[in-house]
């Protein structure tokens, strides 16, 4: 026999208390017997030894690949009549991911004992965002959950394929510039100091940039580590200050004002709300809860605050297009649009339509981005690189001027 620790409901209260039982089912239908709703998952054995360690940010997570696939695979077992629970197992059973198995049995466990889907995938708000919570609760009141998932893939694929367009655009100009950090870093602490040694029997007064690269040299040799530390130590000071209410309010906006990726930037955060919009619209969501999340999920406090604006003037009575007419993120087309498909009741595919335009705009964007930032990488490199190398030629090209006379 072993002492298993428990949580439940009983008349609307929470309490929870000790069993001594031979398996954690016998204590589930113990604690039902006497009247009380337990917590399936809460039941465990007593003891330190016995408790889930989770630590934030180690260990396996379920990848938005996972979830797109998911998705796409539930979808289809739900629309050839199996249950969801045996459904929820059988995609359980055949991850390779041991948080995914993990999250599935814990929403199949939650259907098993009488809550709903969204109940179940609601308990992991860092695997199912508000957007897929809402969209399986308009599916299942409507009791149309396979044609609801099915659309939640389409968008989950589509979202997922417009993060890697902007991810690729992005990657290239920062591995260039690591690059040319790492580059120019040995140069100056174990190149250089080579021809320091070299020119100190020179006998002649040195170029100037020759000099000046020298004790530039002479710095990261003597302080290389509080370079480092303090490029490190910046670099996380910013990326805390970016996750701050305050500093997404300060960096946000200028992101959408950088040269070439700030036009980039609204062409995703365009595509995003309207997939976003049009697939919650058309999924039966009221346009409020689907402004709500949609303002949650921008991923920009500029447009967020736009959508906000625009959520407050339907509460007043006014159209969709109004605020967003005030918008410096929305093109007028796309306002346009919009008033077009609210006029003729056809809001949802026309924002679909949007999504589609403007995902090919990023896609056509992303690459005519790497055409123009490779050629300007190599050209930032090579000038890094080759200012250097001439700086310390100086003083030989001079020595060989001098021994020609």
């Amino acid at each position: 026999m072993t002492s298993y620790i428990w949580t439940g409901s009983k008349a609307g209260k929470k309490i929870s208390g000790e069993m001594v039982a031979s398996n954690r089912h016998e204590v589930f239908v113990s604690l039902k017997d006497r009247g009380i709703i337990p917590d399936a998952s809460s039941i465990k054995e007593k003891g330190i030894l016995n408790r889930d360690i989770n630590i934030p940010g180690l260990g396996p997570r379920v990848t938005t690949r996972e979830i797109v696939v998911f998705t796409r695979q539930f979808a289809t077992m739900v629309d050839a009549g199996l249950p969801i629970v045996q459904s929820l197992d059988i995609l359980a059973k055949q991850s390779e991911n041991p948080a995914q198995k993990k999250v599935l049995l814990g929403v199949k466990e939650t259907v098993e004992n009488g809550g709903t889907l969204a109940d179940g995938m609601a308990k992991f708000p860092r695997v199912f965002d508000e957007l897929y919570i809402h969209l399986v609760i308009a599916g299942e009141r409507g009791g149309i959950l396979d044609t609801i998932l099915e659309r939640l893939s389409i968008h989950l694929e589509k979202s997922l394929k417009l993060k890697r367009e902007v991810k690729a655009a992005m990657i290239y100009p920062s591995v260039v510039i690591l690059a040319a950090i790492i580059v120019t870093s040995v140069l100056m602490i174990f190149v250089i100091p080579t021809f320091k040694d070299m020119f100190a029997d020179f006998g002649a007064t040195l170029p100037l940039p020759t000099i000046i690269v020298m004790n530039i040299s002479d710095f990261f040799a003597s302080y290389w580590y509080l370079i480092f530390g303090g490029l490190i130590s910046s670099l996380l000071l910013f990326l805390n200050f970016s996750k701050t209410a305050r500093g997404k309010r300060t960096i946000h906006p200028l992101i959408l004002k950088l040269p070439v990726f700030g036009k980039l930037f609204k062409k995703v955060a365009v595509a995003r709300f309207t997939r976003t919009l049009g697939t919650m619209i058309s999924s039966g969501v009221p346009i409020l809860d689907a402004l709500t999340i949609c303002a949650k999920t921008a991923g920009n406090t500029v447009v967020e605050d736009d959508i906000t604006r625009a959520k407050t003037a339907i509460s007043e009575g006014k159209s969709l297009t109004e605020p967003l007419t005030e918008s410096k993120v929305f093109p007028t087309m796309v306002v346009q649009m919009i008033g077009v498909g609210e006029a003729t009741g056809a809001l949802d595919s026309m924002l679909q339509k949007i999504a589609d335009f403007y995902e090919d705009e990023v896609n056509t964007a992303v690459s005519g981005l790497k055409q123009l930032i490779e050629p300007l990488m190599i050209l930032f490199l090579g000038v890094i690189i080759g200012a250097l190398v001439i700086a310390m030629y100086l003083p030989i090209f001079k020595m060989g001027a001098i021994v020609d006379r």
